[in-house]
Order: structure tokens, then C-alpha cells, then sequence
């Protein structure tokens, strides 16, 4: 691997230990929509996308448009959860100390959900000023866009970024985005992560 210069984090999952709660939130309100949802299946479907990715799967099986209220649900049930019980991944606190190199953000999260959820857990001010969301680029993972995006602000080319992430749409962008790509088994099995450079399922193993 070439020298690194910049380590990108994805955040719900890696940062923030809300993909349990995320998920379980989707699961219930497509359930609720008429199309049957386990938690299983939001995990495996929809870890990593946006919500925009939901509706693109989810509308053409339905047979029928999702509410317009979709969104506005979804984050009105999650942010009243994270509040309550959100954390950071366990680790995640001591792995940023020890980092030897700059590092940022850049989630499929909206920049309202981002920045709420890393005060939540006391990390906004670690990351405030390069914080990166899909609502920045045209095309969310798994396209490259946001990775790209995220490296050229830093002043970083892509060879040189570390990206941190726990889902296959997330590994795939980095992947196509040139970057070195570590896949973080927290919630996904470790077999939908196969295409990273490498694998880890704890932040204790986050070494450069």
C-alpha cells in the first residue's frame, strides 16, 4: 500500500454505533408500508444506501410509491431512538488518538443526521470541518463520488486514502474510488465485506 496520507470514515457504524437502531427503524416502518421487513433483511438490503436507494428497491416490488412522508418519518422515529440510546463504537474514541495521520468523515447520512449523532456521542468536535455527506455528489455509494469528493477537499489523492467502512456499498466505493479500503465487521458478517483490503472486527485492530 502507498504511503497514507488520509483516512476517510464512514460514520453510522464505524463512528457511531447506530446500524442496530437504523435498521430496526427501517425494518419497522417498510413493514408498516406493507412490504415485510426483518431486521435481517434492512442489514443485508440496505446497510450503507441512502434513502433514496430504499425507495429505488422497494417501489417497484410494492407496485406502488412509498409516502412522500417517507424520509421525514424515518428520521422523526431514528432521531427520537438516538437520543436515547446511541454510543460510539466501542474503541473507536482510542483508535482516533492513536491515529498518526489527518482523518474526516464522509457518510451516506444527510449533514443534519451526521452532526447529530457525532455530538450524541461527544466526537462532533474531532470531525467538525470535515464532515462529508452524499447530499455533497451527485451519486451516493456505491459510486465513488463521495470518496472522491471527500480526498480532493482534504488535498488528498485517492492512492493515498484509508477508507474505514462496514458496508458492501460503502467497500465498493472506495474500491472504485482507488482507495485502500478496511471493512469493519461491527453489524455486517464479515463474508459481505470480502472485497476490502482487509478486515477488521474490532478498533483495537486499527493500525497504520
Amino acid at each position: 500500500m502507498t504511503e497514507p496520507a488520509l483516512v476517510i470514515f464512514d460514520n453510522d457504524g464505524v463512528l457511531v454505533d447506530s446500524e442496530p437502531i437504523a435498521n430496526q427503524v427501517l425494518a419497522d416502518l417498510l413493514t408498516g408500508y406493507g412490504w415485510p421487513t426483518t431486521f435481517d433483511d434492512s442489514v443485508n438490503t440496505y446497510l450503507g444506501g441512502t434513502l433514496q436507494l430504499v425507495r429505488d428497491l422497494v417501489e417497484p416490488q410494492l407496485g406502488r410509491p412509498l409516502p412522500a412522508e417517507f424520509e421525514a418519518h424515518y428520521h422523526e422515529r431514528l432521531f427520537a431512538r438516538l437520543g436515547a440510546e446511541l454510543t460510539a463504537v466501542p474503541g473507536v474514541r482510542e483508535a482516533l488518538d492513536a491515529l498518526p495521520l489527518p482523518y474526516c468523515v464522509a457518510s451516506s447520512g444527510a449533514h443534519p443526521r451526521i452532526e447529530r449523532t457525532l455530538r450524541t456521542v461527544g466526537l462532533y468536535d474531532r470531525f467538525a470541518g470535515n464532515i462529508y455527506s452524499a447530499d455533497d455528489v451527485p451519486r451516493g455509494k456505491p459510486f465513488p463520488d463521495l470518496f472522491l469528493h471527500a480526498a480532493r477537499e482534504q488535498g488528498a489523492s485517492p492512492e493515498r486514502c484509508v477508507e474505514v467502512e462496514d458496508s458492501p456499498n460503502g467497500v465498493a466505493a472506495g474500491k472504485a474510488a482507488g482507495m485502500t479500503v478496511i471493512g469493519y465487521a461491527g453489524v455486517t458478517p464479515p463474508s459481505r465485506l470480502a472485497a476490502a483490503d482487509k478486515i477488521i472486527s474490532s478498533m483495537a485492530e486499527l493500525r497504520f
